[in-house]
């Protein structure tokens, strides 16, 4: 409904008081639900299984030639400034939310069944972004977002540490230019 509402007015550029108003939800229910001490547990250093972080930080990296190609659309500073800002926020809020609080409250599920769930819900979420931008409308996007949410919900349970996981959103986020993909300013054959 906010993506729509927003949408009628601004148009593209709707895309600020979803992420705003996501942002302040994610923050009240990790507040509300989440454990006096749970930030600095899903901060600790991550346990050796590696292989899971390596997993995630590739998976962080998948975007960097769409970085290279597009670069240019930063050139101008109310495109790369709220670029730069959900680059650099937006991963601790998602992941504190997503991979966090509800991993751990579905941890008594059976492991698939909780990872499915979150990484589904995690994508759904992002396809709220297909109603004002067309690059988002793909079912494409709904694959990759979920396909990264199984890979970051499986670091977590294997590493009990949400900081390679917040790195790896953190590229994602940076290199696959989320503001540009937001006002659809990719162009056919670019």
């Amino acid at each position: 409904m906010i993506a729509f509402i927003f949408g009628s007015f601004i148009g593209k550029w709707a895309f600020i008081p979803i992420i705003l108003i996501e942002w302040c939800l994610f923050i009240f229910f990790v507040q509300k639900f989440s454990g006096k001490n749970a930030i600095k547990a899903w901060l600790r250093k991550s346990s050796k299984n590696w292989g899971w972080n390596i997993l995630t930080l590739l998976v962080g990296i998948l975007p960097l030639p769409i970085f290279f190609l597009y670069n240019h659309l930063l050139a101008h500073w109310t495109i790369w400034l709220p670029w730069i800002l959900i680059a650099l926020i937006n991963p601790w809020i998602e992941e504190f939310y997503w991979r966090g609080l509800l991993i751990d409250f579905t941890k008594r599920w059976n492991v698939w069944l909780s990872v499915l769930f979150t990484s589904f819900t995690f994508s759904l979420n992002h396809a709220v972004f297909g109603v004002n931008a067309t690059l988002f409308k793909g079912y494409e996007v709904f694959i990759s977002t979920c396909i990264m949410g199984i890979v970051w919900a499986f670091t977590y349970k294997k590493t009990n540490s949400l900081r390679w996981v917040i790195l790896s959103h953190m590229l994602v986020d940076f290199l696959n230019l989320s503001v540009p993909s937001f006002l659809d300013l990719y162009k056919p054959g670019w």
